[in-house]
């Protein structure tokens, strides 16, 4: 099979190769999935370079945790029946050694998830990482039904699904926080109620205009180094900040405002999501699926040829989206 690799970390254009390897053959209780499209997201970036892991956590490295494919072989344990079945996989290639960026790629049967039809491949690369981040970030602790939500980063890979989830699943008012018009055009196509600009606009002060001077229930939070101090002023008294980012790995935030105003924050990583929290993510997302009710916004298409560049475009930090690498 054609598969990408690295054997070190460090910048894209120096370590990612391609190569041929022997085709995977599925153990127990695993499937084998003819992969379509590989999803890049930046935590396989940041792992590339070297950011998570030093040093390497296994020999070689095949990076990627999403994609989509077909299964067309299963293991001892798995029911025939699945074969031919499309799906998207989860954590392909978290704390373990062989991901997405190849023609095969094989897995515990529970981490390949039927793929509705009418739902597109490239689509199903996006769903693992971004896609379940944003759902479990919207629907849980007790959902955002008649509550105001602000999405930091609401143009974002995560930002885009999850301002269409808190539309979707009932929030009373949908915010996005955006650092450019065309940004701020996505969230609002996505079903914000609002944009706002945080380069251009003071965020309390449109925040307090736009609710009433309220706040918000519950902030969405991509960076809490960044924007933690402000999500403490934004949010309502009783109110939530549902972190799943942090751009810096240390961070202080005053401690009176929070709890003065009894404010609560919940911490994740889709990575390590509960069975029960992952479980109710993926039915409600089959559900939105087969609903046809999302918008995927897939900002560059690559082949894996070409996986350097499309590691570059993730962390540049410039692409507005998801980038996507076609398996041949």
């Amino acid at each position: 099979m054609q598969v990408a690799y690295y054997e070190k970390t460090g910048s894209a254009r120096d370590v990612l190769s391609i190569g041929e390897w022997p085709d995977p053959a599925p153990g127990p209780g695993e499937v084998r999935v003819r992969l379509h499209c590989s999803g890049v997201n930046p935590s396989d970036v940041k792992s590339r370079a070297g950011r998570h892991n030093s040093p390497m956590p296994f020999p070689l490295v095949v990076p990627h945790s999403d994609g989509a494919g077909v299964i067309d072989r299963v293991g001892d344990g798995v029911p025939g029946a699945r074969i031919g079945e499309r799906v998207w996989v989860w954590n392909a290639a978290w704390g373990r050694p062989n991901g997405t960026a190849a023609q095969y790629v094989t897995l515990p049967a529970r981490q390949a998830v039927a793929l509705p039809e009418g739902t597109e491949m490239e689509a199903g690369a996006c769903l693992g990482i971004p896609a379940l981040t944003a759902l479990h970030a919207v629907q849980s602790h007790g959902g955002v039904r008649g509550k105001v939500v602000l999405v930091a980063g609401g143009a974002g890979a995560v930002g885009h699904y999850a301002v269409q989830f808190a539309r979707l699943l009932g929030a009373r008012q949908v915010l996005a926080s955006v650092s450019s018009p065309q940004k701020a055009a996505l969230a609002v196509q996505a079903g914000a109620d609002a944009a706002i600009d945080y380069r251009r606009e003071d965020m309390a002060a449109r925040v307090r205009s736009l609710t009433g001077g309220a706040g918000i229930d519950r902030v969405i939070e991509v960076d809490i180094a960044a924007n933690g101090v402000l999500d403490a002023e934004l949010l309502r008294p009783g109110g939530e900040a549902v972190i799943y980012g942090s751009g810096a790995p240390e961070f202080s935030l005053p401690f009176f405002p929070l709890i003065a105003r009894n404010l609560t924050l919940h911490f994740f990583i889709v990575y390590h999501l509960g069975d029960d929290d992952r479980a109710a993510a993926q039915d409600t997302l089959a559900r939105l699926l087969r609903k046809q009710c999302l918008t995927h916004n897939i900002a560059e298409r690559l082949p894996l040829a070409q996986i350097a560049t499309a590691h570059e475009f993730v962390e540049s930090g410039r692409v507005v989206g998801n980038v996507i690498l076609s398996i041949p």
